[in-house]
């Protein structure tokens, strides 16, 4: 599940390809069902209203679809980085991983959050979303006793650090190694 960042809100659905996941299954493929919605413009990923979607969208793809249900993987950028941080803390025990880039969340959700292998990437120069938003939720996790969390700091990288976070092979790697019990 990618969840796009507020600049792919305005204008079509194929507008979700620029970045991220669903650009990558475009120009390369990928070994996944990679469910990429648009969040309107009026909205924000980690609102109720879009939360209560996400969690019906994903219940209707694992119906209809063959999903493996140990290796759902969740993802996002920017806005999305914030809305991933939102639906992993709602759902902790539905996803294998969680990989939320350039957002933020609130602190008061880390002890929900220990158990999930998170792999968290921020640049320091970002301008749109600040690199202490990522630190904050971090720190959190880490002091509510979560082992299972990466943070990848990107020294001197801009808003844009999605294009080193999903250019990582080792990303991925990691990602097909996680696996819910």
């Amino acid at each position: 599940l990618f969840l796009h960042g507020r600049g792919e809100s305005k204008g079509p659905l194929s507008i979700v390809k620029k970045w991220g996941p669903p650009k990558l299954a475009e120009e390369k493929g990928l070994p996944y069902i990679l469910i990429s919605p648009q969040c309107p413009k009026e909205s924000w990923w980690s609102n109720d209203d879009q939360q209560e979607l996400l969690t019906k969208l994903l219940a209707h793809v694992r119906k209809e679809f063959p999903i493996d249900e140990k290796r759902i993987y969740l993802t996002g950028l920017s806005m999305g980085g914030f809305g991933s941080w939102e639906m992993a803390a709602r759902h902790p025990k539905t996803f294998a991983a969680v990989v939320p880039i350039c957002g933020g969340g609130d602190p008061e959700n880390a002890k929900k959050l220990t158990e999930i292998p998170i792999w968290n990437w921020h640049g320091t120069a970002d301008t749109a979303v600040p690199f202490s938003k990522s630190v904050e939720m971090v720190e959190a996790i880490k002091k509510a006793g979560g082992k299972k969390i990466t943070f990848s700091v990107l020294e001197d990288v801009g808003h844009d650090s999605w294009i080193q976070a999903y250019g990582d092979p080792k990303l991925w790697e990691w990602m097909a190694q996680q696996k819910l019990k």
